[in-house]
């Protein structure tokens, strides 16, 4: 009843379209759509399986386009409207779904040549002039041509100089069709060489995570996305005797491919004025989830001791979860909303950076509560039939993390931060090893991210 209801609901939308405007075209109506949405992963050289960047490429997957923009899962978008105001957004208002359908209904009519405007001049190099340090994968790595996919963990030797601070990164894959998304992490302790060392060929395999803890992030990639830029007066500190440790998800296209990907770092001689903690909710060791429950759910909470800055939170989960939600309760009682996904799907996953940091008081509690669906009728459900999964690395297995960004507004409250995310992890279950761990990594200067 539902889906019917949102079905009229768009074609009188669609209707009211045609009305006020005539009947939609493609180069006057659909275009403009089609290439501020879509084109930047559906052209040439890009991870997507099919171009959408002229009339003919569209037209002939009218049908498609209509059914996959109405049920949202094109544009991938996964964060809802409302619960959070995010950077590169790539969600259709119902007034664009409705004029997708309206004119794939009416035959997909081209329109006045004179209406087309340019299609965007894709950027192939780096995005944000010449990077001040290129640093390459040291070897290509082979990619086999059938599924499943790859999750495979690279380690690059850094040598930032002296004195300079990393302000951005722009990763550049090789190879982008089979580059789902790499996510970025520094270490500075030799454990990646070592997983490295252990494993024939280039890098290593790991899934969920990079296998231990990094002393920190460097961002991310997935098709579409820009540069990874750290907070004004918030530069990254790299030290002497760091590495680069690139974890990425290949998806096979059906030949054997190869990449090397190389990553451009942008430095800048100002010190930090600002340090960025990253706060990782959910990270315990007893996720026990029985075969067939439909809505397992898994929480966890902390209260930010002083006054902070969110500039962005990055939720994490594998196959079985299907809702995320997290918000904040400021003092007053308050409630705002950091992010809710209500359909989270692993191949999706990323980064969410607010158009403007999210200010909280001291005193917030930030929580978070995931969802899980282990029965048969989940259709992401890596196994058949259901079984019991605990927490783990593997994909099979499952996680429930939130990494919060926090930005302390008066930079010498970032140790009473550190100090309170430290009791956090002590006082759950697992937390004396990651408390030592923590230790162990704050001892040698670095700044703090728990792996996924």
């Amino acid at each position: 009843m539902m889906k019917m209801k949102t079905m009229v609901a768009l074609g009188l939308l669609g209707a009211l379209a045609s009305v006020t405007r005539g009947a939609p075209t493609f180069n006057k109506d659909i275009a403009p759509i089609v290439w501020n949405n879509c084109a930047g992963c559906h052209h040439a050289g890009e991870v997507a399986p099919f171009n959408l960047t002229s009339y003919q490429d569209v037209k002939k997957r009218a049908k498609q386009i209509t059914k996959i923009t109405h049920s949202r899962t094109m544009p991938p978008w996964k964060a809802e409207d409302g619960y959070g105001d995010f950077e590169g957004e790539r969600r259709l208002t119902d007034a664009q779904i409705a004029l997708i359908a309206q004119w794939a209904a009416d035959g997909a009519p081209e329109g006045d040549a004179k209406d087309l405007p340019p299609l965007p001049k894709f950027t192939e190099g780096w995005q944000l002039g010449e990077p001040d340090i290129v640093v390459k994968m040291t070897e290509p790595f082979t990619v086999r041509a059938e599924r499943p996919d790859i999750f495979r963990v690279f380690v690059v030797p850094l040598n930032i100089p002296q004195g300079k601070y990393v302000r951005a990164v722009d990763y550049h894959p090789s190879n982008r069709k089979i580059t789902h998304h790499a996510l970025l992490f520094l270490d500075n302790t030799g454990m990646a060489r070592t997983l490295d060392e252990a494993e024939p060929g280039p890098g290593y395999t790991r899934a969920g995570g990079v296998g231990f803890l990094p002393s920190g992030g460097m961002g991310g990639w997935a098709p579409g996305a820009a540069p990874h830029r750290f907070p004004d007066g918030a530069a990254k500190v790299v030290g002497p005797h760091t590495d680069l440790v690139i974890q990425t998800h290949f998806h096979p296209s059906g030949k054997v491919e190869v990449e090397q990907a190389s990553v451009g770092i942008y430095l800048t001689d100002e010190a930090p004025k600002r340090t960025v903690a990253t706060l990782p909710l959910g990270v315990r060791s007893t996720i026990d989830i029985p075969p067939g429950v439909k809505d397992y759910k898994w929480s966890d909470a902390f209260t930010i001791p002083v006054a902070v800055e969110i500039p962005a939170i990055t939720p994490h989960a594998h196959y079985l979860c299907k809702d995320m939600e997290v918000w904040a309760t400021l003092p007053s009682g308050e409630k705002k909303w950091l992010i809710w996904i209500k359909d989270w799907d692993f191949d999706w996953q990323g980064q969410y950076r607010y158009k403007k940091p999210v200010e909280l008081p001291a005193g917030t509690k930030v929580e978070m509560v995931y969802t899980y669906d282990n029965s048969a009728d989940n259709p992401r459900n890596p196994n058949s039939p259901p079984k019991r999964v605990h927490r783990g690395e593997q994909t099979t297995d499952e996680m429930g993390i939130t990494f919060i960004s926090l930005m302390p507004k008066n930079p010498t409250d970032i140790k009473e931060v550190r100090a309170a995310m430290r009791e956090h992890f002590l006082s759950l279950s697992g937390g004396s090893r990651l408390g030592s761990l923590l230790d162990r990594f704050r001892s040698k200067g670095a700044t703090t991210q728990p792996a996924k």
